[in-house]
């Protein structure tokens, strides 16, 4: 069987890393290309048990690196792109939005741009051998705005980025969706709610809350905590991935979201019940929780609509979130209690 070589950018990150094993193990026909600049939110040990695996090779670079991204797609004469690769963070987002504008705008571009002319003679012409060329961009939920108390995102639902993160991912997006439109480029886009799961980054809501707790640390909640997420399983999230790549429509756009909406104080609470009875102490770890000074522009609700995935694609997410959050909790305190 002749190996099929799939870019996939960002993937030392928490929801690539999960995914690469994941897709690796389901097709034996692809070899994936990792490039990941490896900053603070990348992981090399993230991806250790498909380090030896000879369908996978990393290369530690740049997606803005025109040079590098044009010398890959020419060395494994690249026949998709999955991309991961994104600034994510809030509010670090708020604190310098230069490098989330060049790593999600221009990075998708020079990636898209490269592609394009890789795969693509002139518009709406595919080069012989790449006619089967897709490139799939990964997108957030926050690229539509706040909610208010009731309502649900869907893929019609007009854009209204509230932070310099979900700004450049909006950013991202309509790049991906002019090549298509202007140069017949087979592309798709999903955009998905909160991911959570093994191999988060520390400084995300729920690693914080598993990692503060343990540490006996005050457990952090902005505001009032009433603010609400759609949370989905990050494996889940991978399968979705999976579908869409292989059997969404070209230039079509796929809201990924588990139905799980909870706020930030019900979370807290949660995670604290569950440590109380995995690893108990002499009060409860509800007793950590504290409230801070809340985020600035921090949106209120996000609630993804999942049915177009559903219905077209067959996809549904296997976890809610009370059996995802035990297994989430787990795979942390083996982690937290090594380090400790």
């Amino acid at each position: 069987m002749s190996q099929k070589y799939i870019l996939v950018t960002g993937c030392a990150g928490f929801i690539g890393s999960n995914f690469v094993p994941y897709f690796l193990d389901q097709y034996q026909e692809y070899h994936l290309i990792n490039l990941d600049l490896l900053t603070y939110a990348g992981n090399v040990e993230n991806l250790s048990e498909v380090a030896d695996e000879p369908r996978y090779t990393f290369v530690e670079g740049d997606i803005c690196d025109r040079t590098l991204v044009e010398s890959l797609f020419e060395k494994y004469s690249i026949q998709g792109v999955i991309h991961f690769a994104a600034e994510s963070h809030v509010d670090n987002s708020i604190k310098n939005p230069g490098v989330f504008i060049e790593t999600n705008v221009n990075g998708t571009f020079t990636l898209l741009d490269v592609a394009y002319k890789t795969w693509m003679g002139k518009p709406f012409v595919l080069k012989e051998g790449y006619e089967e060329c897709r490139f799939h961009h990964i997108s957030t939920d926050e690229v539509y705005g706040t909610l208010g108390a009731t309502g649900l995102f869907t893929e019609s639902t007009s854009y209204a980025p509230n932070s310099p993160y979900s700004a450049s991912k909006a950013g991202s997006d309509m790049i991906v969706r002019a090549y298509h439109h202007t140069y017949g480029m087979n592309t798709v886009i999903t955009n998905c709610s909160n991911n959570y799961g093994p191999k988060q980054h520390d400084e995300k809501l729920i690693p914080t809350i598993i990692r503060k707790a343990l540490s006996n640390q005050p457990i952090p909640i902005y505001g009032d905590g009433q603010n609400i997420r759609d949370w989905l399983y990050v494996l889940d999230h991978c399968k979705g991935i999976d579908l869409v790549f292989h059997e969404g429509n070209r230039g079509e756009t796929y809201n990924i979201g588990g139905r799980n909406e909870r706020d930030n104080l019900y979370i807290a609470h949660k995670i604290c019940e569950i440590l109380d009875t995995l690893k108990p102490k002499a009060t409860s770890y509800k007793e950590q929780i504290s409230f801070v000074e809340d985020r600035a522009g921090h949106d209120r609700r996000y609630a993804i609509d999942a049915t177009k995935i559903e219905t077209k694609l067959g996809w549904e997410a296997e976890e809610n979130f009370e059996s995802g959050i035990l297994k989430t909790i787990q795979w942390y305190l083996k982690k937290y209690t090594v380090e400790v």
